[in-house]
């Protein structure tokens, strides 16, 4: 028997949990899904044959060292941070470990260990990262085998909610990770264009936008995403002259959500000691210069250029800022304080479906001549457990933990899952479950 160690039963878990424990007496697995929540892992497993539920906190050393040393193979939904204490006990155990992180540097300085211990640090094998992988570089290298050049590389992609269920004024509601969400763009975004290196600072992020047309019936608008250039040499595109990546919202919602980082309210630098005592409204007081309880929503007006009758201003009334509610938060920062907010308002409800958009557009050059390849995919939720957003950010990982496990991925060390062997056989395993792109 094989065993697997599943740390995390959040948001994302749904859909990789029930792929283990439907292939688990077939390929001869055992698993173990740890969370702190006990009683949330346990709901995740539903008394399945060879699963097994457990309490975990991963930053107890003794505890987490006697469960990666059980597993053959450690699938990760930790968040980023967290995974890199996790790993270091992989090399040292010799287990293979997934997670649908990005690579960071304190990751891909592992890189020589991992080798040493001939195991596997697989990342970005989810969604975004993960998914857009697999694709663009199946599309780049059916292009470069015929001879033909890549001069311009764009890939999208945005976890949203249905059109039948968009019900408030943002056209948002949380699918994945809330904080994730609220510090998107805490760091300057690096991407090409046409030959030169482009910056863009937090302050300007949510202003430089375009509109992307994914199909006849739907139109969205795209921020760019962390550092396009990091992709540049592992996708084999070293001559194209422009490559972004970026981040997929419904038209409108950027334009909105700077208004939120203009306020400060993503601000995850400081603590406000007494956040517990305020309410919104007085917290929105300490942020704008010379507001006070009175002509708070003036000063707000005046300091973001807008007006009490346009959609910016009612989009912040409708999350509640000028309601005088406590906080009732100790010791938080403004993101903290907005993402607990936002939670409660973008709430994704019983009966609401997610939605995962996501394209790749490619301009090549053969023979003297450009062309355009796009590639879109669209996948829909089954329900608030059974989303969209884990169905293609946990199906990419328990395929290739399957696959790691048949011995059917040669690769070792830190990984980035570019390779034939991982695209190949993963995105034919996605098509079953009706993860497919359509190109044109």
């Amino acid at each position: 028997m094989k065993n697997i160690l599943v740390i995390g039963a959040g948001l994302s878990s749904s859909y990789l949990i029930k792929y283990l424990t439907e292939h688990a007496t077939k390929d001869k697995w055992k698993i173990c899904v740890a969370d702190a929540n006990l009683e949330l892992a346990k709901s995740r497993i539903k008394n399945k044959k060879n699963t097994t539920a457990i309490q975990f906190d991963v930053n107890k050393k003794p505890e987490r060292e006697t469960e990666i040393q059980k597993a053959d193979i450690v699938v990760s939904l930790l968040p980023p941070t967290l995974h890199i204490k996790v790993a270091k006990d992989c090399i040292r155990f010799k287990k293979h470990l997934v997670t649908a992180s990005y690579i960071t540097e304190a990751m891909k300085a592992l890189n020589k260990k991992a080798l040493d211990a001939n195991v596997i640090l697989l990342n970005e094998i989810g969604l975004d990262p993960g998914i857009d992988h697999l694709s663009a570089m199946q599309m780049i290298q059916d292009i470069q085998k015929s001879g033909a050049e890549i001069v311009s590389f764009k890939s999208y992609c945005g976890g949203l909610i249905a059109p039948e269920f968009d019900t408030n004024p943002w056209h948002y509601k949380f699918t994945w990770n809330p904080r994730n969400v609220v510090l998107a763009g805490q760091a300057t975004v690096k991407y090409l264009e046409k030959g030169k290196v482009k910056f863009i600072p937090q302050s300007q992020l949510f202003l430089q936008t375009e509109k992307i047309k994914i199909d006849e019936n739907l139109f969205l608008e795209s921020y760019a995403n962390r550092d396009s250039l990091n992709y540049i040499l592992p996708y084999g595109i070293q001559n194209a002259k422009t490559v972004l990546r970026g981040t997929l919202r419904k038209i409108g919602f950027c334009k909105s959500w700077n208004n939120i980082v203009k306020l400060g309210l993503t601000d995850d630098s400081y603590k406000i000691n007494t956040s517990e005592n305020l309410t919104y409204r007085e917290l929105l007081v300490s942020l704008i210069s010379n507001a006070n309880d009175k002509n708070v929503e003036n000063k707000l007006c005046s300091f973001l250029k807008i007006n009490k009758s346009s959609i910016e201003f009612k989009k912040i009334k409708w999350l509640g800022l000028f309601e005088n509610r406590k906080i009732e938060f100790k010791n938080a920062s403004p993101a903290q304080i907005l993402q607990n907010l936002l939670q409660q308002k973008w709430k994704l409800q019983a009966d609401d479906l997610d939605l995962i958009v996501m394209k790749h557009e490619i301009i090549y050059q053969f023979e003297g001549k450009k062309f355009k390849k796009e590639s879109s995919l669209i996948v829909k939720g089954e329900n608030e457990t059974y989303t969209a957003m884990a169905k293609t950010v946990g199906l990419p990982m328990a395929i290739a933990a399957k696959l790691i496990l048949q011995n059917k991925i040669k690769s070792r060390g830190v990984v980035m899952p570019v390779a034939k062997e991982f695209y190949e056989p993963i995105l034919k395993e996605l098509k079953k479950y009706n993860v497919v792109f359509n190109e044109i």
